[in-house]
């Protein structure tokens, strides 16, 4: 007797397919926790399958951004066909208010087993002066 590891074309449904549709955007979301400490945040990331050299982290306009890419695997298989591609290929980017006064030296990133941690200190803003008004002549 044979198991059959495949479901047979007639035992898909259409509405399934639908709602699975769904797993792929979610997919591609950057899932974040942020820790705040007396002195610092952890942001804490998922990309589980990507590689240090897949993620690019930058500072600009007061914006911490984090980037990640992956290429999608061009190899020719000589057998056999995928029936369902689930694994995620491509870009995703996420991006956080810091602040003006932070640099990229500021910062400290690490990477292990698809997690990326980031310390992001706390710096005191710029004080934002008090609402002033324009006199109308």
């Amino acid at each position: 007797m044979y198991m059959m590891m495949l479901p047979r074309k007639n035992e898909f449904s259409l509405l399934d397919d639908i709602f699975h549709d769904f797993d792929y955007f979610d997919n591609k979301i950057m899932k974040t926790d942020i820790k705040e400490h007396d002195k610092k945040y952890d942001i804490i990331i998922d990309l589980p399958g990507y590689s240090k050299e897949d993620i690019k982290i930058s500072i600009e306009d007061g914006y911490l951004t984090i980037n990640a890419s992956m290429n999608k695997d061009e190899k020719v298989h000589e057998e056999g066909k995928f029936v369902r591609r689930e694994r995620y290929f491509g870009e995703c980017k996420r991006s956080f208010y810091v602040g003006d006064n932070l640099e990229t030296e500021d910062i400290k990133a690490t990477y292990k087993n698809g997690t990326l941690i980031l310390e992001v200190p706390k710096k005191e803003q710029k004080k934002i002066s008090e609402k002033r008004y324009v006199q109308i002549d």
